[in-house]
């Protein structure tokens, strides 16, 4: 049994539909009662829960050969909920895996993220990983950088697609090296599969590293019009996204995450999304009919 933590989410979901559909028994955490018909619809068996609530995560690992973990509390957007759910949540979820016997153990994390990082996302993610690499369990961490059809579409891609001024923090030419959910998810479901990805934290990433221009100019292309862009200084809020999410866009400005995951990606068979072909079916699926 594979129970998945933050099944409800795009990323979680993608990992559910793909384990059950190659067969494998999948059991899904899910924090309300109208989201039960949701996981079974992707082939998995529901259990009530909560990253708040650790007598029901112990409940919920009970059985279970293996746990994975994508869940985050970023749509919340809140620094009470980064505490309760991305640190303390996921920290009760590896204690009651342990004590369940849980034999396998994958956490999906941001690059970059420790237990000392300056940002409280991403010190909790750290801090979570170095108590999973401390326990007795077959962990693997997946750090994976930005990803490709969040943060992006959520800055660049909805303004772009409604005709209103993207709005960047900085120069936005720092590259990154984004990566979709669907490649996540696939490097996710292989990893599990891999004997060697034991104990390994895998540093996943995009094809290519990419700027904030870089993906203002793809949707340009696509839609085959100009995008108009205006810049703010580092610190400056952007407005529609979480504020615990503002930081970030103030700290890609400082460095660039050129990754080459090639190797992993031949070794996983993971053929990786281009950020062409993530804005041509965001475009492509924002027009009626």
């Amino acid at each position: 049994m594979i129970l998945v933590v933050g099944a409800t989410g795009e990323l979680g979901g993608r990992i559910v539909r793909a384990l059950a559909g190659r067969g494998e028994s999948v059991r899904a955490l899910v924090r309300r009662q109208d989201q039960m018909d949701l996981v079974r619809a992707d082939g998995a068996e529901p259990v009530q829960g909560d990253l708040r609530d650790p007598a029901s995560l112990r409940a919920a690992c009970r059985g279970a050969a293996t746990v994975i973990t994508t869940a985050t509390s970023a749509s919340e957007g809140s620094p009470e909920a980064v505490q309760a759910v991305d640190l303390r949540g996921n920290l009760d979820l590896v204690d009651a895996a342990e004590e369940a016997g849980v034999r396998r153990f994958l956490f999906v994390s941001p690059l970059g993220a420790a237990p000392d990082h300056p940002d409280p996302f991403m010190r909790a993610k750290g801090t979570v990983e170095e108590r999973l690499r401390g326990s007795t369990m077959d962990w693997t961490v997946l750090q994976c950088d930005l990803f490709l059809d969040r943060l992006p579409m959520l800055v660049v891609g909805l303004p772009a697609l409604t005709g209103r001024t993207v709005v960047l923090v900085g120069e936005g030419r720092r590259r990154h090296s984004l990566v979709a959910t669907a490649d996540v998810a696939a490097y996710a479901i292989a990893a599990l599969a891999d004997p060697g990805a034991v104990g390994r934290t895998l540093v996943v990433g995009g094809p290519d590293a990419v700027s904030w221009r870089d993906v203002v100019a793809a949707f340009a292309e696509e839609l085959g019009r100009e995008v108009p862009v205006e810049t703010v200084l580092p610190g400056h809020p952007v407005a529609g996204v979480p504020e615990v999410v503002q930081p970030l866009l103030a700290a890609l400005e400082t460095y660039d995450s050129v990754l080459d995951t090639a190797p992993l990606a031949r070794a996983y068979g993971v053929r990786p999304t281009t950020l062409a072909e993530l804005v041509h079916g965001t475009v492509t699926g924002s027009r009626p009919g």
